[in-house]
């Protein structure tokens, strides 16, 4: 007996065009770089914009600031005349394990009757004036807390190379961070002009405040 059943065959699938098929692949390599390099760079986001405000207030914080004096001694061989150049390496350790400081030398200058060292880092000094024909000498210690601390990171001051190094890394974060929202926006269509608006406003606004406030 004859089947009356027919095949239906579907119709062939048109190739998608190449523009069409690069422009999708672009939108998602950037949805998928702006959300995880947004969630890597949270931490270093969130750092830079509070102390962005402290840094722009620091008088909210001069009560935090702290300053001692002290005073010692360090052996007179280790000082000219006695010896013919100062022993900087053991006046510094002597000086970090006697006073219990901390940070780099940020400068050793060796004058007729003293010698000076200074010892830097976020937030701290110390300064030590040696009598070089004594061996004595005054010592100042000055600690601006814990917001002075997070400031001086912030403007990477006496923070060694490796916070410089961070900083840049933060830079280059942040940098593809904004240009991929940037190119985001271009594949939603119903809100890419007025995106576009507000963010060129946005560059007009600080433009015009630097012109008008900044001497």
């Amino acid at each position: 007996m004859p089947s009356n059943s027919t095949t239906e065959t579907k119709p062939a699938r048109q190739p998608v065009p190449l523009a069409a098929r690069l422009r999708k692949q672009t939108a998602i390599v950037s949805r998928w770089l702006h959300i995880y390099l947004s969630m890597a760079s949270f931490a270093v986001v969130l750092f830079f914009a509070v102390t962005g405000l402290t840094l722009n207030h620091a008088d909210w914080f001069v009560s935090q600031q702290r300053t001692s004096q002290r005073s010692g001694s360090v052996p007179l061989e280790w000082l000219p005349p006695a010896a013919k150049e100062p022993a900087k390496l053991e006046i510094v350790e002597r000086l970090r394990s006697a006073e219990k400081l901390h940070g780099a030398v940020s400068d050793f200058r060796v004058d007729a009757d003293q010698i000076a060292v200074s010892f830097k880092a976020p937030g701290y000094a110390a300064d030590a004036f040696i009598d070089s024909h004594t061996g004595k000498y005054d010592l100042t210690v000055t600690s601006n807390g814990f917001v002075a601390v997070l400031n001086d990171l912030h403007k990477g001051r006496d923070a060694g190379k490796g916070w410089g190094w961070l900083i840049d890394a933060s830079a280059v974060l942040l940098t593809l961070v904004s240009l991929t929202g940037l190119l985001l926006l271009f594949f939603v269509y119903k809100r890419r002009v007025s995106g576009l608006i507000l963010a060129v406003a946005g560059g007009v606004f600080c433009w015009l405040v630097w012109l008008k406030f900044v001497p």
